[in-house]
């Protein structure tokens, strides 16, 4: 199943608006901003500055009138990405320190507190097998999220998130489709 988001320069879905159902790095091409959005089919993850860079936000079918307010962006939307539909196992691994270094869990469910789980106090680094996951900021899927396909990911300083501790992770289920 293909997805599709409609992207609106105003809020409540006003003004002129452009379809999208693959990944977009610049919108500035086709909307002079972004302020709301409407998720038809699939899942997306949306990002505050072109390129898939800044914060992040994951999108699924549904609404969103003003995403500033629900989602806490203080910038409109300026790239997208298509999470495709996975059906299949999930497995990654977490790393306490960049490179692939100190303690390493593997993770084949949600986590929703890495801290209680696995007794780590950080996660800089990640090999995702299987699956499409999200890692959150904070405990209980909370904070600030980045959106994990799967690939080596040796510093996440290098995704424009340097500073940032990930302490719980979810995985993109077809459900959420």
């Amino acid at each position: 199943m293909m997805g599709r988001v409609i992207f609106y320069e105003d809020r409540n879905f006003q003004g002129r608006s452009y379809e999208c159902s693959s990944d977009f790095a610049d919108m500035s091409s086709y909307l002079s901003r972004c302020h709301s959005c409407r998720v038809e089919r699939g899942c997306f993850m949306v990002y505050d500055r072109t390129n898939f860079m800044g914060n992040q936000y994951f999108l699924r079918r549904g609404e969103y009138a003003d995403y500033q307010s629900m989602m806490g962006m203080s910038d409109c939307i300026r790239s997208c990405r298509m999470i495709p539909m996975y059906r299949g196992s999930y497995r990654m691994r977490i790393y306490e320190r960049e490179n692939f270094g100190g303690q390493m869990h593997e993770l084949m469910d949600d986590c929703d507190n890495v801290m209680d789980r696995y007794r780590m106090s950080n996660c800089m680094s990640c090999h995702v097998m299987d699956g499409h996951w999200l890692m959150y900021e904070q405990p209980m899927y909370r904070g600030r999220m980045m959106y994990m396909r799967p690939g080596e990911y040796r510093n996440f300083s290098n995704m424009g998130m340097s500073g940032m501790k990930w302490m719980s992770m979810r995985r993109i289920r077809d459900d959420y489709y």
